[in-house]
């Protein structure tokens, strides 16, 4: 009995060592197959990520096209106005009745506030009353009256501008016109920025015309940003 019993339990044993054997290779199949699942879907979601990247990407470069062609759009236009206004100078005047004083005048300066906080627009729009026909030359000086810190402060037009795509190159600001000039040239506006605290109240607008006494004009600050 014992024999045949020792006789049976190696085959029971080969078998038993199969069965489990079978369920080791098939738990790890299914544990393989979890992971590579689970890599799967990893590798979507990173796809997916990357796809939203280039909309992103291709959705700001869109906006960064339409932004430069809405810019080019208002220079157009800017300078097609600037066109009208040199042909009206010069039909019918900058011109004043010969009662009025020959001479320049600072007829505005135009400003405009933009979608940047402390950011602005702006443009210097000179004429001449007479009928001389020599170029007046001369140059302005422009400044920025206003407070900070509770204390009245006055800033250099060329100190806001600096570093700005549409800055005004030079300060003092040369010109040389005939009957009428804008600053800067071709309708365009230059740029300045006010620094943090600063709050404006005017601007100062000083021309010198050689062999003619300087010009002051004041001009109030209406504009908020």
């Amino acid at each position: 009995m014992l024999g045949w019993l020792l006789l049976l339990s190696i085959p029971l044993a080969f078998y038993a060592g199969s069965l489990w054997r079978l369920h080791l290779q098939s738990a790890a199949v299914a544990g393989y197959a979890s992971e590579q699942g689970r890599d799967e879907q990893l590798a979507r979601e990173v796809e997916e990520l990357r796809q939203r990247v280039v909309v992103l990407s291709s959705a700001e470069k869109v906006s960064q096209q339409a932004n430069e062609q809405s810019r080019l759009t208002i220079k157009l236009l800017e300078e097609q106005i600037y066109k009208q206004q040199q042909d009206l100078a010069s039909y019918k005047g900058v011109l004043a009745p010969a009662s009025r004083r020959e001479g320049l005048r600072i007829k505005t300066f135009e400003l405009q506030a933009t979608d940047r906080p402390g950011h602005f627009r702006y443009k210097i729009l000179l004429s001449r009353v007479g009928k001389g026909e020599k170029p007046l030359e001369g140059q302005l000086q422009v400044s920025i009256v206003g407070a900070q810190a509770g204390k009245n402060v006055t800033l250099e037009l060329a100190a806001l501008s600096a570093d700005l795509p549409d800055a005004l190159p030079e300060q003092p600001i040369t010109f040389a016109f005939k009957h009428f000039q804008a600053i800067p040239e071709a309708g365009r506006f230059a740029e300045l920025k006010l620094p943090e605290g600063f709050v404006p109240s005017e601007i100062k607008v000083r021309a010198e015309v050689k062999g003619e006494k300087p010009l002051l004009r004041t001009f109030k600050w209406n504009k908020e940003g």
